[in-house]
């Protein structure tokens, strides 16, 4: 009998955690399971942080099957930028010292904000064992549109152009999320072979039956997910729901480092049809899908997000429901081939927002 492989599979989050990261990793884990190959999986992880305002319990180690999880505990954050690096140092320096010694064939790192990838980089080149990277996101392009501090800027982006290229010269496969992602990557490290498997759809929501929607006497919208710098939802959602007024109500579910924005924005206007909501289970989550009648989606307008493919797209799809996104480059080209009933406006832009929604309430489907 041939000796099992072993793999080391590195994300920051991992279930029962609420992220697009998290369910990824599960995702893989299961495919790994399903593949009935000889092999032996350390998960090497985080206690669950995703959000400060959604607490789970999760054992720090959880053995099945084939698989061995262990879960580093980090300090607590906010989604700010130095208690992100202050709990990813944690999960950094953790991670060596447990795989320290450790004799892998492979190893594989799932990663949105680069630091995954450079640890799995780390140990690959310290062991010489092949690394693997999916890459969820590219974070040099995107922090270069979302610093505003030009010093801050100036000294930290070279550093970061110069940990990216260690790390993506590391691996000898690259899978993308997004086809959109493809120039970029094929310009600069031409020594990997690619792949661009996307993120997809979760069974718990392919079966789950959506049309059973009371009618209400309002108009539902409801967001699911991040509320961070990169959903700008502070630039659009007080100034949409007072245009549109009563007849709507929007429901903003989830958490993260621009939230008191969105609060405070809220209440300079006075806006009175929009409830904030702390994030749920995915359990709680299809309930509140099906009680809406449209899924909103926003990335800010940056110039790096029109390479992206939000994972929202597919959840958002499974449902059934409109869904109103404003997103621009491959997203939108992505959401407008594929979902074609959907409401594609430019990121920020209000006004569109707004009379793209009332003529779609106006149209008979």
């Amino acid at each position: 009998m041939s000796k099992a492989k072993r793999i080391l599979f590195l994300s920051f989050y991992y279930p029962p955690d609420l992220s697009a990261g998290s369910f990824r990793a599960s995702s893989l884990i299961d495919a790994f399971i399903q593949s009935k190959e000889s092999i032996a999986i350390d998960v090497i992880t985080t206690m669950p942080n995703r959000y400060i305002s959604f607490k789970m319990d999760a054992k720090s180690n959880e053995v099945f099957e084939n698989i061995n999880i262990n879960r580093i505990s980090i300090p607590l954050h906010k989604s700010g930028y130095l208690d992100q690096i202050r709990s990813f140092t944690k999960y950094f320096r953790e991670t060596l010292k447990i795989t320290k010694g450790k004799k892998y064939d492979l190893i594989l790192a799932t990663s949105s904000r680069l630091f995954t990838a450079l640890l799995g980089a780390k140990i690959a080149n310290r062991s010489n064992i092949p690394l693997y990277l999916d890459i969820r996101d590219i974070f040099v392009d995107t922090m270069s549109d979302v610093l505003r501090n030009k010093l801050l800027k100036r000294i930290s982006l070279p550093l970061l152009q110069l940990v990216e290229t260690y790390t993506f010269n590391s691996a000898i496969h690259i899978n993308l999320v997004s086809e959109g992602f493809h120039d970029y990557f094929n310009s600069k490290y031409k020594q990997c072979s690619y792949s661009f498997f996307s993120n997809g759809i979760d069974n718990e929501f392919l079966k789950y039956d959506f049309s059973k929607k009371i009618k209400t006497s309002k108009i539902i919208v409801t967001y699911a997910g991040n509320i961070g710098e990169g959903q700008g939802l502070d630039q659009i959602v007080p100034h949409a729901a007072k245009r549109l007024g009563d007849q709507f109500e929007f429901r903003i579910i989830g958490d993260g480092g621009a939230k008191l924005k969105l609060i405070n924005k809220l209440k300079t206007l006075q806006v009175q049809n929009v409830n904030i909501i702390d994030p749920v289970s995915r359990k709680e989550l299809k309930s509140y899908y099906m009680e809406s009648d449209y899924l909103f989606m926003h990335l800010n307008n940056f110039e790096a997000f029109k390479k992206v493919l939000p994972s929202k797209v597919f959840e958002y799809g499974a449902t059934g429901k409109h869904i109103i996104a404003g997103v621009d480059g491959y997203a939108a080209q992505f959401t407008k081939t594929n979902l074609s009933d959907s409401i594609i406006f430019h990121p920020g832009d209000v006004e569109s927002f707004v009379n793209k929604l009332n003529l779609h309430l106006t149209v008979p489907v």
